[in-house]
């Protein structure tokens, strides 16, 4: 078929792998009834010379040749959804190379920087873009060389998909100026966490005697709605009980971080 396919049309350079893709999408998609698949061949297969003798001995492979040329020459049109009323241009040669860039992109992407993919609505536009990609990933997958790569291979098909359909994508996780951020979460935890480092540091320098009015002040809030007075005799044992609760806090909080 690439043969034939060269004959007809030598100035269009395809391999055999994307011609053999192309004939798989027209024939799975119904693009052409009966009649117009005829008539294509007709008219793409001349009825003398070596093409004649082709198209006698294999009618069939004609036949899929001429629909490969009508899908060079012609982008497939497919509805863009349910409804019909926008149409969009599916073209094989450029959905490869959109697959091999994301792809490439994802494998050299660490795991947490990925973007985050949305979830896509299976109208008939984007059914008809996944089955065109499909067939595409056989020789991506067969060359996988462990279950990571199979990963990054199978992200970046949906990564693809979402680019051609126009999928709004998040850059929450990828390393830019922006997104590389502390966020905010983050920051609020980290800010407990000095605090409470903080007045531990004062309930230990109170119990250990010293009774300067900032410390004896900061020990106050730190008891402040509770029934506890500095001047109980169990005061230290509060102030023992009352460190031991920050730190405790202070391990959840950066568990929670981690």
């Amino acid at each position: 078929m690439h043969r034939l396919f060269a004959e007809l049309e030598p100035f269009i350079t395809v391999t055999e792998q994307n011609l053999a893709d192309r004939v798989q999408y027209i024939l799975r998609s119904n693009i052409f009834d009966v009649a117009e698949l005829e008539r294509l061949r007709r008219e793409a297969v001349p009825s003398s010379g070596e093409n004649a003798r082709a198209e006698d001995a294999a009618p069939q492979l004609a036949e899929q040749t001429a629909n490969v040329d009508a899908a060079v020459n012609n982008p497939v049109v497919v509805d863009s959804n349910d409804d019909g009323t926008i149409t969009q241009e599916l073209e094989l040669e450029q959905m490869r190379s959109t697959l091999e860039e994301a792809i490439l992109e994802t494998r050299s992407t660490l795991l947490e920087n990925r973007p985050r993919l949305p979830r896509i609505t299976l109208n008939k536009r984007n059914r008809a873009v996944v089955r065109a990609l499909n067939p595409m990933l056989v020789t991506y997958l067969e060359a996988s060389r462990d279950l990571c790569e199979t990963d990054s291979i199978l992200f970046g098909a949906a990564l693809a998909v979402c680019r051609i359909i126009g999928a709004k994508l998040s850059t929450a996780g990828r390393a830019t100026g922006q997104s590389s951020a502390i966020p905010a979460w983050r920051i609020r935890i980290e800010e407990r966490i000095a605090k409470a480092r903080a007045l531990i540091s004062r309930l230990i320098c109170f119990r250990s005697g010293n009774t300067r009015p900032r410390i004896v002040r900061t020990v106050r809030m730190a008891f402040a709605g509770t029934n506890v007075s500095l001047s109980r005799p169990d005061i230290m044992q509060k102030l023992t009980e009352r460190i031991d609760d920050l730190k405790q806090r202070i391990a959840a909080w950066g568990k929670r971080i981690r």
